[in-house]
């Protein structure tokens, strides 16, 4: 029977959130104290620059990076309008729309990503339960997964009475079936909380933060509204308490679920978690069958290789490729997810010679991919045989939270041979020989560059230097240097 667990590991200094499905590994986020999510923030922010070639705005809102902000963004609740309205707005020229200097109020969009500051839009909304709310507008949109005319009419009869010169809203997919009652707790909660905000924009100076999005753990609970867990355990006392003040609020079927976790062995440890994070950190992934992926995250695109490793199958070659690429379409679908991996991806998998082959493939890609939060769109094949899909980034990987750049080959991804290293070494001796009057010379190196320019019997090169400059040449080892460290010295 299938089992679908939400375990909440919190430190003084870090959240992190797992989602489990009958034992598997599915999702993992780390919120860090110092590095928190702001999507969905709302800032009063001061206009810094006006680009009228890139149609596009930067401004301050109070972190170490300035916001961006295009024109297409500068749109008041586009849900509601015709889509002549929404050409009129977007033609219109950034210069005539705002203005270094001026304050505005914005919501972040997507997390600053690398270099990139934090995407900004001027269409402000506030998210609950079961409704959107739009501030300073009327209207009331309904989501399109309500497929049902009749209960599409009787939310939108609910809701419209609310809807007055603070804002109107849109009426969310979890909402189908909820009370009067239910919604107008919502709505209730959603003006409270935008009055809030109004108070904050004339009280305080931009650039400064009028709102802050839920904690993490409220939030993705608010993100799973629909999901039945069998259990949702929590190992902080404090963090328990809150989530059950959450859940009792908003979302009361699920108060049953929060369990507070007290065992001597962490709750990560227990379901495996540690060691899953560990692999979702490793470029190679094997599969069941012996077959394996390689997945390479660039700052263009991420790369996934197919091999099929020590597979060999029962029956022919074309069977064997054919059954490692539609097992590889799972481990593709889960990898996406568990590393939030997001823009373009290409995926190369093993050539396959009959057409029917490839299109089962790309059907098995997509029903994996059926599962996935987050929106996916998969191209098809390109003329050089790659898959080409998208897959919508909203926050930093989680290579990217978890790691930095290696401190020795500085992002390359490989370092220096030995022999390439002591040939660099070789040439620095004669340079400085020609440079300075010296008496002999004093190299430091790593250790396997060390011991490779002391065996003789393996190379000939140090004999051979001295001869060349006429001078005594030693060799110290350095455990602390890299394999790429060296240094001369003149004695």
């Amino acid at each position: 029977m299938d089992t679908i667990e939400l375990l909440v590991n919190v430190t003084p200094n870090e959240t992190r959130i797992a989602l489990v499905e009958t034992g598997s590994l599915k999702e993992i986020q780390v919120e860090r104290h110092s590095r928190q999510a702001l999507v969905s923030n709302i800032y009063k922010g001061k206009v810094t620059r006006v680009l009228p070639g890139m149609q596009s705005a930067f401004v301050d809102i109070g972190l170490e990076k300035a916001g961006f902000l295009h024109v297409s963004d500068i749109v008041s609740h586009t849900e509601c309008v015709d889509e002549n309205e929404k050409k009129q707005f977007v033609a219109k020229d950034i210069a005539e729309l705002v203005r270094e200097g001026q304050d505005i109020i914005v919501q972040v969009v997507k997390d600053p990503l690398g270099t990139k500051g934090a995407k900004l839009t001027t269409d402000i909304t506030l998210p609950s339960r079961y409704l959107v709310f739009m501030p300073e507008n009327s209207h009331v949109g309904v989501s399109q997964r309500i497929e049902s005319e009749a209960e599409r009419a009787r939310l939108k009869e609910l809701v419209l009475p609310h809807c007055d010169e603070l804002g109107g809203f849109i009426i969310r997919t979890a909402a189908e079936g909820a009370s009067e009652e239910e919604l107008t707790q919502d709505i209730d909660f959603l003006k409270r909380l935008w009055r809030k905000v109004l108070e904050r924009k004339t009280q305080r100076k931009a650039p400064s933060m009028l709102y802050g999005e839920l904690a993490l753990t409220q939030r993705i609970l608010r993100d799973f509204i629909g999901k039945k867990f069998d259990a949702i355990y929590i190992d902080s006392h404090l963090c328990f308490e809150e989530v059950q003040k959450f859940t009792r609020s908003f979302m009361p079927s699920l108060t049953e679920s929060v369990r507070l976790y007290q065992g001597e062995k962490p709750l990560f440890d227990v379901y495996g978690v540690e060691a899953g994070i560990q692999e979702a950190l490793n470029s190679r992934v094997n599969l069941k069958s012996g077959g394996y992926l390689i997945i390479e995250q660039t700052e263009a695109m991420t790369t996934i290789d197919i091999n099929t490793g020590a597979f060999v199958g029962h029956r022919n070659l074309e069977e064997t490729i054919f059954n490692t690429n539609i097992e590889a379409t799972k481990a593709i679908a889960q990898q996406l997810q568990l590393r939030n991996l997001g823009g373009m991806i290409l995926i190369d998998f093993i050539d396959m010679q009959l057409e029917e082959h490839r299109q089962r493939v790309l059907e098995a890609l997509n029903q994996a991919l059926a599962q996935d939060r987050v929106k996916t769109n998969v191209n098809g094949f390109t003329q050089l045989g790659l898959v080409e899909m998208t897959r919508k980034r909203t926050r930093e990987s989680l290579e990217h939270i978890l790691c930095c750049e290696c401190p020795t080959c500085h992002g390359r991804g490989s370092v220096k041979s030995v022999e390439t290293v002591c040939y660099e070494i070789s040439r620095e001796i004669i340079r400085v020989h020609r440079l300075f009057q010296s008496e002999e010379f004093l190299v430091y190196a790593s250790r396997p560059v060390a011991d490779y320019l002391i065996n003789e019997e393996r190379h000939a090169l140090i004999a051979e230097l001295e001869m060349f400059i006429g001078k005594k040449i030693h060799i110290k080892t350095e455990d602390f240097y890299t394999q790429e460290q060296f240094d001369v010295v003149v004695m």
